[in-house]
C-alpha cells in the first residue's frame, strides 16, 4: 500500500504543477484532489472485475484512469486533447505505471479498430452525456462503469429511447452523483 500513497502522492504533485501552465481540473478543486478528484475515481474500484482491462473515455487529467492504473487495472487512456495526453505521458512515465497505455487520438478512432467478439469494460468521467457514450461503444460487446451527476436519470431517459440496455445505479460516496453501471441489451 506504502507504494500506492507514494504513486498518488507524485500524481497530486503532478497535476498542481502542470494546472499551473494549463486547465486540467477546475482550480477551484485543487485544494481538494483526495476527494473531489482521487476518491471519487477510486469508488469504482468497488464495482471493477479485478482482472479486467479497462478503456477511460476522454481521459483528461486521468479520472479515473490514471487513479485506476495506480490500483492496478490495466488500463487505456483515450484523449483527444495533445495538451492533456503530455501531461498524462508525464504522470506514466514519472510513476512508472506500466499498466498504462496512452492513446492520443478520438474515443470513435479507438473503439473502431477493436474486434468485435472480446467484451470490453469503459470507464468515464465528466466526459460526454450517456446517449453519446452508447453511440461510441454500440457496437461493442460493453460494460460501463460511469461516474455521473444528479441528472444521470434524465441521461437514462433519452438514451433508452435510442438503445437497449440494462443499468443499476450506485449513489457516490463522494458527492450528490452516482456511478451507474451500464450492460447491453439483448
Amino acid at each position: 500500500m506504502e507504494n500506492k500513497d507514494k504513486k498518488f502522492e507524485q500524481y497530486k504533485k503532478l497535476l498542481r504543477e502542470w494546472s499551473t501552465r494549463m486547465n486540467l481540473v477546475a482550480p477551484s478543486t485543487l485544494d481538494d484532489i483526495d476527494t473531489r478528484h482521487i476518491a471519487d475515481s477510486a469508488q469504482l474500484a468497488d464495482f471493477l472485475p479485478h482482472n479486467a482491462d479497462i478503456i477511460d473515455l476522454g481521459s483528461g487529467a486521468g479520472f479515473p484512469g490514471v487513479v485506476l492504473a495506480i490500483l492496478g487495472w490495466r488500463v487505456v487512456c483515450i484523449e483527444s486533447i495533445g495538451k492533456k495526453v503530455n501531461f498524462l505521458r508525464a504522470v506514466q512515465s514519472e510513476l512508472k505505471l506500466d499498466n498504462l497505455t496512452i492513446y492520443h487520438g478520438r474515443v470513435e478512432d479507438y473503439i473502431a479498430k477493436l474486434p468485435r467478439d472480446k467484451k470490453y469494460i469503459f470507464t468515464a468521467r465528466a466526459f460526454a452525456p450517456l446517449v453519446k457514450i452508447l453511440d461510441y461503444v454500440h457496437a461493442t460487446k460493453y460494460e460501463l462503469f460511469l461516474l455521473k451527476g444528479r441528472g444521470i436519470l434524465d441521461e437514462v431517459d433519452v438514451a433508452k429511447q435510442k438503445y437497449n440496455f440494462n443499468f443499476e445505479l450506485f449513489s457516490s460516496c463522494t458527492g450528490d452523483g452516482f456511478i451507474i453501471n451500464v450492460k447491453k441489451g439483448r
